[in-house]
């Protein structure tokens, strides 16, 4: 199957005679004459990529990777310049911005060709949808190595075998690395003015934590402590931090692993700020619920303190076990050896909803 560009050029000219040689190498070509109506076709297509001019009427060509950038939809549609302008003040202006390449006019045929190619092999190695496990974080950063052409990148990483209770970072503590819990559960909290412990996340099995300060190059805003034995691939902020400088295909490729439970965080803390005590304690008993889950029909019992919980869900202990009392004669939640089992996992989705 063909492979589609979206070519925006508002010179009738230079827009036919490009439509020619790609359509000759085999790309369907959809054409835009100015760039408001090339962000319209590329959000309407979604290509496979773009290669728009930069100076033209309604919207320059800075102006529609500005655009391009901001949709989640498109922002990872590689984007060529194609221009006249070779100041090398504008190249460094649009490779900033996130374009992959920069071609000058009068350009060579198999120059442009070969961008184009080049683009479009990147973007096919980086499409995989790469597992959240060891093996699917080493071959992501196996492939952001050869994609980005990037020496910076270790090719091995350390494993840490952490046991309960272990403190992996402090409060304020400088970030040295990135890590990924491979097994096991962690748990992140604060300590408030009077001393007392307030949770404000667990991470299971696929999920990264303490990339938030590498990337804003501040200490740690909590502390990070094993809520079971496991072990953690610890990924060096070099690395890290060579990852994000890479170009923006792999960046973004990169950022998309890391960020897929924030919308899920962001909700959570809303729950928690404005819900009922019923409404958030059933919430937290969900998120907790869905971390210990090794598959959709599982049903596993949850390994963690009233203490744990209630500091999860932001209310004295005392309050979490009245509720849960009441959780278990509605026969939402069952408790058997001092453990809590979902019983009607709909009953408390609908009381949250």
């Amino acid at each position: 199957m063909s492979k589609r560009i979206v070519l925006i050029e508002d010179n009738k000219a230079v827009r036919e005679n490009l439509t020619e040689i790609l359509e000759l190498s085999d790309f369907k070509v959809l054409g835009a004459d100015n760039g408001k109506t090339g962000v319209d076709l590329v959000t309407r297509e979604l290509p496979d990529l773009v290669i728009c001019d930069i100076m033209m009427p309604e919207l320059d060509g800075y102006g529609v990777l500005s655009a391009l950038s901001k949709n989640p939809k498109t922002s990872a549609i590689p984007f060529i310049f194609l221009t006249a302008k070779a100041d090398r003040a504008d190249f460094r202006k649009g490779m900033q911005m996130g374009a992959d390449d920069y071609i000058t006019k009068p350009f060579d045929d198999v120059e442009l060709l070969s961008a184009i190619e080049t683009r479009l092999k990147k973007k096919e190695q980086l499409k995989t949808e790469f597992a959240l496990n060891n093996d699917g974080v080493n071959e992501f950063l196996k492939v952001a190595k050869k994609a980005g052409n990037n020496a910076l990148i270790s090719d091995t990483r350390e494993t840490l075998h952490i046991r309960k209770k272990q403190l992996i970072y402090k409060t304020d503590e400088q970030p040295t690395s990135l890590f990924f819990v491979s097994k096991g559960k962690v748990k992140t909290f604060k300590i408030n003015e009077l001393g007392k412990e307030l949770i404000t996340d667990i991470y299971k099995e696929g999920e990264f934590l303490g990339y938030i300060p590498l990337m804003e190059d501040s200490g740690y805003h909590d502390t990070a402590e094993a809520l079971q034995e496991g072990e953690l691939m610890v990924i060096p902020k070099s690395d890290f931090l060579a990852i994000l400088g890479s170009d923006s295909l792999v960046a973004q490729s990169f950022i998309k692993m890391l960020s897929r439970d924030v919308t899920e965080k962001e909700e959570k803390l809303m729950a928690l700020a404005y819900n009922s005590l019923r409404k958030r304690i059933a919430t937290g008993l969900l998120q907790v619920y869905d971390k210990f889950k090794k598959s959709p029909t599982d049903n596993p019992r949850l390994e963690i303190s009233r203490e744990d919980l209630a500091q999860i869900v932001g209310t004295a202990t005392e309050s979490l076990i009245r509720t849960l009392s009441d959780f278990k004669g509605e026969k939402l939640i069952d408790i058997r050896e001092g453990k809590v089992f979902i019983v009607n996992e709909q009953g408390l989705k609908n009381m949250v909803n």
